[in-house]
């Protein structure tokens, strides 16, 4: 049976705790890229709570005309079946510079369509562990 995509947030979401302070990790930047070429690229911060339930298009200071109007679900409802997607979470910048072994936590993943992912992320300066969440 697969899970139904929850409609209060999007399709793909994530959490992170940060296991040294025993305390969700707020105000983490995470990149979300995916889908079919050419790729798209979505951004967000954790909330107070550690989590990201909504994505913004992604634009570098570099790009050029409109900014990006397309959603996640516009991504995500073009996918026939499976695609592969990456979330980076910037653990840099969260703990400090020379703080952590692992300044960036890359996590890829495949995702069916029609379903809901949700990628918890446990953290400390020098490990992490993930998993497929609900």
């Amino acid at each position: 049976m697969a899970a139904e995509v929850v409609k209060d947030k999007d399709a793909i979401t994530c959490h992170i705790l940060d296991t040294s302070i025993g305390r969700p990790a707020r105000g983490v930047r995470v990149r979300l890229e995916g889908g079919h070429a050419p790729l798209k690229t979505f951004e967000s911060l954790t909330d107070d709570d550690g989590r990201i339930k909504a994505w913004l298009p992604f634009s570098t200071d570099r790009d050029s005309g409109d900014v990006p109007t397309f959603s996640l679900d516009d991504v995500l409802s073009e996918v026939e079946s499976t695609s592969v997607w990456t979330l980076r979470f910037d653990t840099g910048a969260y703990f400090g510079e020379g703080n952590t072994f692992f300044p960036e936590v890359v996590v890829t993943f495949s995702v069916q369509k029609g379903q809901h992912y949700h990628v918890p992320l446990l953290l400390s300066p020098y490990s992490y562990s993930t998993y497929r969440g609900s």
